[in-house]
């Protein structure tokens, strides 16, 4: 497929040909999903505790004799049945992440790429350079009209460019390697710099 190239001032440039392999496909909820589940199972902190009844700092001697009061025979108040006790098989810190194989997360990335070719939510521009003013990329972008959205750059990013977007909210960047499903899906445009298409058709061939 073709697409226009342009730069931050809306001029058009160029057009490139992209690879149907990465932009062409038909999105797959269903692998998009398993891609984001598995991301943001990766991205839980899994830092859950509880006190188990040997954790707890209650007395430990037995609450009443064992016979003769009516009541159930009790040892100590460090029980789960008891307020402030342990909690039986309660949280404890773990990993959330499981396993998802490397050409099922390569799958995925192509998928969101081609779902945001799909909805016309996709944009080429020839640079993402900038001299490091926020208020003139600010404008740029408003004029572009372009909102809630990921711009994916090359191997690194232009250090200007990443200190101006550093305060527009609206705005994040990432190297071609940081390129993620969930990321991309979560913005409403998609937008890759020249070196950006390259280095992410190296990275899925």
């Amino acid at each position: 497929m073709k697409l226009d190239v342009i730069n931050l001032s809306g001029t058009v440039v160029e057009a490139i040909e992209l690879s149907d392999d990465l932009f062409g496909l038909e999105p797959r909820a269903d692998v998009l999903h398993r891609v984001v589940r598995w991301q943001r199972n990766r991205a839980q902190a899994g830092t859950h505790k509880v006190k188990t009844r040997s954790e707890t700092s209650y007395t430990k001697s037995k609450v009443y004799r064992q016979k003769g009061t009516g009541g159930a025979r009790h040892r100590n108040r460090n029980a789960p049945i008891f307020r402030k006790g342990g909690v039986y098989k309660g949280p404890t810190p773990r990993s959330h992440a499981h396993h998802l194989p490397k050409k099922f997360r390569k799958l995925g990335l192509k998928h969101a790429l081609s779902s945001k070719a799909k909805s016309g939510d996709l944009v080429i521009i020839e640079a993402a350079e900038s001299e490091g003013k926020t208020g003139a990329l600010f404008a740029q972008i408003r004029q572009l009209g372009w909102n809630r959205t990921l711009i994916i750059d090359g191997v690194s990013v232009d250090e200007g460019f990443a200190r101006a977007t550093r305060n527009i909210d609206s705005v994040d960047i990432l190297p071609s390697m940081g390129a993620n499903v969930y990321d991309i899906l979560k913005r409403d445009t998609l937008v890759l710099t020249k070196a950006g298409v390259e280095a992410l058709e190296g990275r899925l061939k």
